[in-house]
Parts: structure tokens; sequence; C-alpha cells
């Protein structure tokens, strides 16, 4: 949240920054005070008890009115800080991207070009999308620090969050409200590119995986039939897994994806996230290699 890379981002760094300030200050001026006066009017030895002092009216006034015009003038900023970081959406506005959120990953849409991805979101540098947030299951949060404020994912009702990045780069982000069990692995990550790039990605995922026709990959696409993989990983209870091997990372940031992960994964789910709905089939050691080969190279 430091390294704001939005505009949006920025407004709220700046509040931040300000709320902190004036926090600091204030600290500082209570802790001089105590400390001055503990020492300048401390007990001496043979004095009497020093002279009582019943009411300040204008002191009282001085320390009601300042900390409410402070807080004004900070409602107000809040207020201006809002606007900026949540422009309005005009009504019957298509998203430009859909974001659901799942026990525990998250499922990505985007409905112009039809592209179903998981656990990454790509954006195109320097143009606002349009985020539609939802939930399929509990209440959980979106929230990419360095691209602005977080939305609450509620089911059966869709928060909007307009999606912008001034540079090109990996921004990390993660689910903010408790959801369960893997609620910390439930890792995002938004990935800026040149328009150019994003558009190419556009059209790479588009197009179906060649389907292999030999060796460990055309036995792992012939398992990932059999096995009824495909049942969950096609109608929203897992991930879309069209195009799995060309993402980051497994199991929504858990780990990176490398085949020697993916086996770990496909061994036995529940020791990398327990809790998770990716049941254990308890595969053969053939069988988990040919998976491996086949979910990797689909790219």
């Amino acid at each position: 949240m430091f390294n704001p890379v939005s505009s949006q981002a920025q407004s709220i760094t700046n509040l931040f920054n300000l709320t902190m300030l004036i926090a600091a200050v204030i600290l500082l001026l209570v802790t001089g005070l105590v400390l001055y006066v503990s020492f300048r009017y401390r007990a001496r030895p043979g004095e009497g008890e020093p002279r009582q002092i019943f009411g300040h009216r204008n002191l009282e006034i001085a320390w009601t009115a300042a900390p409410a015009m402070l807080l004004a003038v900070l409602a107000g900023l809040t207020l201006h800080t809002m606007r900026l970081s949540d422009p309005s959406i005009p009504s019957q506005t298509q998203p430009d991207v859909v974001i659901v959120g799942h026990q525990w990953w998250w499922e990505v849409r985007y409905p112009k070009s039809g592209v179903v991805t998981a656990n990454e979101i790509h954006l195109p540098v320097g143009q606002k999308l349009l985020a539609q947030i939802e939930s399929a299951d509990v209440i959980h949060s979106f929230w990419v620090p360095q691209l602005g404020r977080k939305m609450d994912a509620i089911p059966g009702h869709s928060n909007h969050l307009w999606l912008q990045t001034d540079q090109p780069g990996i921004y990390l982000g993660t689910c903010a409200e408790y959801c369960g069990t893997e609620h910390a692995w439930m890792r995002i990550r938004v990935i800026a590119q040149p328009p150019g790039d994003f558009e190419a990605w556009q059209q790479a995922q588009l197009q179906s995986p060649q389907i292999p026709s030999e060796g460990d990959a055309a036995k792992g696409a012939q398992i990932f039939q059999e096995k009824t993989c495909v049942v969950c990983h096609t109608n929203g209870i897992g991930p879309d897994l069209t195009h799995v091997g060309s993402r980051d990372t497994l199991a929504a940031g858990v780990l990176e994806n490398t085949p020697t992960n993916m086996t770990k994964w496909l061994k036995n789910p529940q020791t990398v996230k327990p809790g998770s709905n990716m049941p254990n089939f308890n595969l053969s050691d053939a069988e988990i290699q040919a998976l491996t080969a086949y979910l990797e190279a689909s790219k």
C-alpha cells in the first residue's frame, strides 16, 4: 500500500499518511505535556498540598473545539478520497472482468472476450477496467493494496470496483475477510501488461491447447477424463484448468507452478491445502506423472 500504482490507491495512501502524521503529532504533544507536568509539578519535600483549580472554561473549550475541527477536516478529506477511489459507475454498464470468490480460490472471467481463468487477473496498463465482485459461497473481500480499496464479495449481491494500473508489473492481493480454514491461502495476482501484450494473452487464452497424442501427457489427458477431474473443473466447483500450465502458482498461491509442485499437489492436496475441495484420489505414481505432464503442457 506504500507503493501505489493507480490514482485510486494513491489517494488512499495520501489520506493514510496524513492521518498517521496528525496522530504522531498528537502523540508527541500529549506525551510531552504529561512528562512536563510530571516534572514541573512533582511533589517536593516540605511543600504542602498545591492550590486546587476547578474548571478552566477557555481551556476546556479549546480542547473540545480543536479535536472536533480536526475530525471534521479528516471526515471531509475521507469523503473526498472515497469519491476519488470509487468513481461513479454508469448504470447498465457491462463489467470488463467478473471476479468470483470461492473457498478458497478466485474465479476470473472476461465477459466481453469469453476468457476464463483463475487466481490471476491480467490488466492492460493505463486502461480502466470495471470489475464485478461476487461470491459463490461465503463473504470474501477482494484486496490488492497497490491498486486501491477493498471490496467485499457477498453471496447473492454484486459489487463493482474500477481497476487500473499505471505501470506494468505483478501486484499481489488476498482475501481480506476471514472466510474459513484456508483464508490465508486465498491469494490473487494482478499482472499488468502493455495493451498489446494483454491482447495477445487474451487471444492465447481463447485458443484450446492441443490435445497430446502420445507419451505421458496423452495418458494424463485420458486420466483427467476418467477420474472425473473434468466434472469439477468445468462447472465452477474447481478452477478452470484449460491453461493451467501458463499460470504462475497452484492452489491460489500456495505453490509455485512447477512440475515438482504439481506432483506434490496431485499426490495429496489435503497436505498442501487442508480443507480445500480438491479430494485425494489416491493416484499411483504413474498416474500422477502422467497428469502432471498433461497439466503442465496445458498452456
